[in-house]
């Protein structure tokens, strides 16, 4: 929504995985844990190649700015986007592949991710759940910007395309206003995961804990809201 943190290339490439870890292993505990690790591995490579995950370091724009939108387009940057996404599409596949096919043992009874659990919430099936699961600790654990709300406007986003002729653009439509309003008077502001939790997750059990244990309770029940 315009915010500058990670990059959309980021969030697509991991419901792409997440996708695929429901078609492996179904329902299941396993198929949250291999989404979340898949996404660490494309946001490594994202990394790698770009040197940040964020639109506003890859991009040098302010989308908030129209002026800086402006001289983003007519200077030509915004091809720049279209030129990394080909280069880093083999890039990703593979390393999503890499991350699917880990081997996992020891994994937790339950293993739970915020951004499922919105969604679950809002009324969403077991294909969208695992889908978004890899959003968990702000993409792949890496403490950036909130999962749990990228999982909310794109699901949210979804059923509008699901149920209108021509639904509303996303920054316009009243629905997404309100909640990214109601997110914002939750966390005082805030956009970080790591800041908003107080914490970094360094493992799937730590953040399993943290959400079974009532972390971003508050949160997520705002985000679900109707």
């Amino acid at each position: 929504m315009q915010t500058g943190y990670q990059c959309g290339m980021l969030w697509g490439s991991s419901l792409a995985v997440g996708t695929e870890s429901f078609r492996r292993y179904g329902n299941s505990g396993q198929a949250i844990v291999s989404a979340i690790e898949g996404t660490q591995h494309i946001m490594e490579s994202f990394v790698n190649r770009t040197g940040s995950a964020d639109c506003c370091d890859v991009t040098g724009c302010d989308f908030k700015s129209k002026f800086s939108i402006v001289k983003y387009m007519i200077t030509g940057k915004f091809l720049s986007c279209f030129r990394l996404a080909g280069k880093w599409a083999p890039e990703a596949i593979q390393s999503a592949r890499d991350g699917l096919s880990r081997e996992q043992s020891g994994l937790p009874e339950k293993p739970s991710s915020c951004a499922s659990k919105v969604i679950r919430n809002m009324g969403a099936s077991d294909e969208e759940i695992i889908m978004v699961s890899g959003f968990a600790g702000g993409l792949g654990l890496s403490g950036n910007g909130c999962g749990a709300l990228g999982a909310a406007v794109w699901y949210r986003t979804l059923k509008m395309a699901r149920e209108q002729d021509k639904p509303k653009s996303l920054m316009s439509n009243p629905l997404t206003r309100k909640m990214l309003e109601n997110f914002y008077a939750a966390t005082g502001y805030e956009m970080l995961c790591h800041e908003i939790t107080g914490k970094r997750f360094n493992t799937v059990d730590e953040h399993t804990e943290f959400i079974n244990n009532g972390g971003c309770e508050k949160l997520i029940n705002a985000l679900a809201q109707p």
